[in-house]
């Protein structure tokens, strides 16, 4: 065999790097023109369906794939499984709540003071329980946000258990009130989730995105090598607990009624986990997927046999998740990605 002398002959480590960057970038541009026409095909909806409870549901599966987003920011990329994010959610909508209600003060600028405080609490929060590891973060997590359920249901300035109930006025864009037609919603919903996706979009491919794989992966490795793993773990919180209490708002807007059950109790934890657990965890498009998937699954079951009795709705919904865990447990986005490998292979 002759040993190649010629330097041509022989690719060389930067045009093989380069190559790689020419890779990376064609996957992230063809991952930006998918989601346009994506959210641009979720557009159109209002226009091809008319009913009102078709609609409803609409805006609940965008709004729980824009909250799935938010917190797959920091369990899917930071691998910080959070079971308490309905904390968070409750945090935006008694602060949207009560601000316009008791003040005056609209929903836009309710939503960030929400946004602003849950970030606070992510902070505070996050300075004792990160330095838990594994599920005894997970269970502190679901602790502290009992306890701020408990607190609010016995918080008199914020309605105790009664809750408070939102003023009908007319249909207003300032005020986020619509009681007739749900368009506005679906958009605000849909704005929410593109704001999500390419706040993860971009984050992927940064190099915060690169030290929360790394933490995830192998703490003490990745701080070995020269990340701030603490900071890294709470910059994920706070961006995930900020857009976590803008969805906490926008539902508060969407129902005009809050109480403790209906904003902070777990199932709302739940109902951000599951679409991601679904979908793909720590991936683009696994919680938008998983979110398609169950959120219509739930309303349309607890709607047409929920009340039947049986609690059949209850078992279709975990037969579907625990199907998808032992048959698929990295999630149905991987099952897109494999069709994709296999017919660039092809090309």
């Amino acid at each position: 065999m002759s040993i190649p002398s010629s330097p041509a002959a022989v690719p060389s480590s930067s045009s093989s790097s380069s190559s790689l960057l020419a890779g990376v970038t064609r996957h992230r541009r063809r991952q930006l023109i998918e989601a346009v026409v994506v959210f641009a095909l979720i557009a159109l909806l209002p226009l091809l369906v008319k009913n009102a409870y078709l609609r409803n549901v609409i805006v609940l599966t965008l709004m729980y794939a824009a909250l799935a987003q938010s917190w797959n920011i920091l369990g899917g990329y930071c691998g910080q499984i959070s079971l308490g994010h309905a904390l968070y959610f409750g945090v935006g909508a008694y602060a949207v709540s009560k601000l316009y209600v008791s003040y005056g003060v609209l929903p836009w600028f309710g939503m960030l003071a929400g946004g602003g405080l849950a970030v606070l609490l992510a902070l505070a929060l996050g300075y004792g329980t990160f330095r838990l590891k594994g599920h005894y973060f997970s269970i502190a997590t679901l602790v502290i946000a009992e306890m701020g359920l408990l607190i609010v249901h016995n918080w008199d300035w914020l309605g105790g258990a009664t809750g408070i109930q939102w003023p009908f006025g007319p249909d207003s864009w300032a005020t986020l009130q619509f009681a007739r037609d749900k368009t506005p919603y679906i958009f605000f919903a849909l704005g929410l989730l593109v704001v999500t996706w390419l706040l993860t979009f971009f984050i992927e491919g940064s190099k915060w995105g690169y030290w929360w794989r790394a933490v995830k992966d192998h703490p003490e490795a990745a701080e070995s090598l020269g990340v701030t793993v603490f900071r890294s773990k709470m910059a994920a919180a706070a961006l995930s607990a900020f857009f976590t209490a803008i969805g906490g708002g926008f539902y508060a807007a969407f129902v005009s009624y809050v109480d403790p059950d209906s904003v902070m109790h777990f199932r709302f934890s739940l109902l951000m986990v599951l679409p991601v657990v679904l979908g793909g965890i720590g991936t683009l498009w696994g919680p938008i997927l998983g979110a398609a998937i169950l959120v219509p699954l739930s309303e349309f079951t607890r709607s047409y046999v929920g009340g039947s009795g049986g609690g059949l709705d209850l078992m279709l919904y975990g037969g579907l998740v625990m199907a998808v865990a032992l048959l698929k447990p990295e999630g149905l986005i991987k099952l897109f990605a494999r069709k994709t490998r296999i017919r660039e292979a092809a090309r």
